[in-house]
């Protein structure tokens, strides 16, 4: 359910009557049943000053559990411009270049404003995006200076009030089509317990789940009471519209998944992968000194830094070639690199040297297949064993074209694995978290060994679904249900 929040009804004047459209005392007035629906409120109250109307809007709509925009953080950071600048590392060059595109020679200042993300000036819009993601706040006006460089001087909340008529006609339409998503087919969506937003990558080439298993993911939500709708990067602005994130595009520290992880989470949404579980998984270093002091069984591993060849090779005493190098943070065996002599050795070692400052050196442990095992909240729900590529030693192989080899799998129950491999899986989990998680397990003879966990594991229709079929995307989205239904039985009331 929507609430657009304003002082006084007669703030709404220049637009078209909504139902959804209440002023800011009704707000504090609603009834305990209202109270209990999953609600999102889009704050238009005229003032965002401490403790003015505006900021126990958002504030009393956080304390009841409601998404609501702008957030009391995104308000608190605008106030102050010495913690809003902080936000503008990264972005600096790119706000000097793209304003003095836009502005003449002479100009030393100006404003615009931006309307959910949105700016009339076209040459300042993927700024405006960037700035929506950063502080979501449905009108802000943006003043850029000109001192060494041009850099943005403040960031002012607004109210429709303040507009005129031009730009309120350029506002409505932007809060229609943000909005779009929340108000079509009401009497369908009234169905639903809870809204599910699955982040998925269309321009990813091995995406962890193919279209056919979202398509499966999707039903599994609707048949247990969830609203699920796919959303891209371009949608970070909309998170508050929901109440679960399920990410299915590879994530990395350094990009935008890892963020949608951040801001949902932040935003009271239960989330798959957290951005916990996301760091603690993405670096292999960080896993390696985590099984070691756990004590959980790994193939013998050195963390390597760029230093002399005496000292490398000393720090590699005990291993014998073959050898596995690895940068932290590769994914689908990218950045693995098996080397069969020390010639081999030093070359990778410069070579990867370029992409990180540390790296990890392992024991090359021959096996005919890996073991995945899958394990949501600590639990192995699937297990599939991943044989390697035909002549060659990884179960992906990727060609100098592009194309990419896969090795055949077998897709089997859970408790016809041996035993020792399970509680190994679930020892690695353990100490990540409660995610959902694969787990890559090499088992020669009596010895197992964990390789790697993944957070956001693969899950493809015809392979991982392949002893449970449809039955293992309701268990993944029965386990979101558990969850939404924990945080609301726990919410203040």
């Amino acid at each position: 359910m929507l609430k657009i929040v304003v002082d006084d009804l007669s703030d709404w004047g220049p637009f078209y009557p909504s139902e959804h459209v209440i002023s800011f005392a009704d707000f504090l007035a609603l009834g305990e049943e209202t109270l209990k629906q999953p609600l999102r409120v889009i704050n238009l109250c005229r003032s965002d000053r401490y403790l003015s109307r505006g900021y126990y809007c958002s504030l009393l709509a956080e304390a009841r559990g409601h998404r609501v925009l702008p957030g009391v953080a995104t308000l608190n950071i605008l106030r102050n411009r010495k913690l809003f600048i902080l936000e503008f590392d990264d972005i600096g060059e790119r706000v000097d270049q793209l304003v003095a595109e836009h502005s003449p020679a002479s100009l030393e200042s100006f404003t615009v404003r931006s309307y959910i993300g949105t700016v009339q000036e076209e040459v300042l819009a993927p700024l405006a995006r960037d700035l929506f993601e950063r502080f979501a706040c449905p009108i802000l006006e943006i003043e850029f200076r000109k001192r060494a460089r041009w850099e943005i001087a403040a960031l002012t909340p607004l109210a429709p009030s303040e507009l005129d008529d031009e730009q309120q006609t350029v506002f409505a339409n932007a809060l229609e089509r943000y909005s779009r998503a929340v108000w079509r087919r009401p009497r369908e969506r009234t169905r639903y317990r809870y809204d599910m937003a699955i982040l998925v990558d269309p321009q990813e080439p091995q995406p962890p789940s193919d279209a056919k298993a979202i398509k499966h993911f999707l039903k599994a939500a609707k048949r247990l009471g969830i609203a699920a709708d796919l959303v891209k990067r371009s949608d970070y602005g909309r998170l508050q519209e929901y109440d679960a994130l399920f990410i299915r595009a590879t994530t990395a520290i350094d990009h935008f998944t890892y963020r949608f992880a951040q801001k949902a989470e932040s935003e009271g949404l239960v989330v798959i992968d957290d951005p916990t579980s996301i760091l603690r998984c993405a670096n292999k270093v960080y896993l390696a000194d985590l099984l070691r002091m756990r004590r959980i069984p790994a193939p013998d591993t050195r963390i390597l830094i760029r230093q002399s060849q005496p000292r490398t090779m000393a720090a590699l005493a005990g291993l014998s070639f073959p050898m596995v190098l690895k940068i932290p943070d590769g994914s689908f065996s990218k950045g693995v690199v098996k080397v069969a002599n020390e010639d081999e050795l030093q070359e990778t070692l410069r070579d990867l040297f370029r992409k990180s400052a540390l790296l990890l050196a392992q024991e090359y442990l021959y096996t005919d297949y890996d073991w995945r095992i899958g394990v949501l909240n600590n639990r192995a729900i699937y297990a599939c064993k991943y044989f390697m590529v035909r002549d060659h030693w990884q179960i992906y192989r990727y060609g100098a074209s592009g194309d990419v080899d896969s090795g055949r799998f077998q897709t089997m129950p859970t408790h016809e694995v041996p035993r020792a491999v399970i509680e190994t899986a679930l020892r690695a989990t353990r100490p990540i978290g409660n995610g959902f998680y694969g787990v890559d397990i090499k088992q020669s003879g009596e010895r197992i060994a964990v390789i790697e966990v993944n957070d956001n594991p693969s899950i493809e229709s015809g392979v991982e679904d392949q002893y449970l079929g449809l039955e293992l995307y309701h268990l993944i989205m029965e386990d979101f249900l558990r969850r939404l239904d924990e945080q609301r039985a726990n919410r203040p009331r």
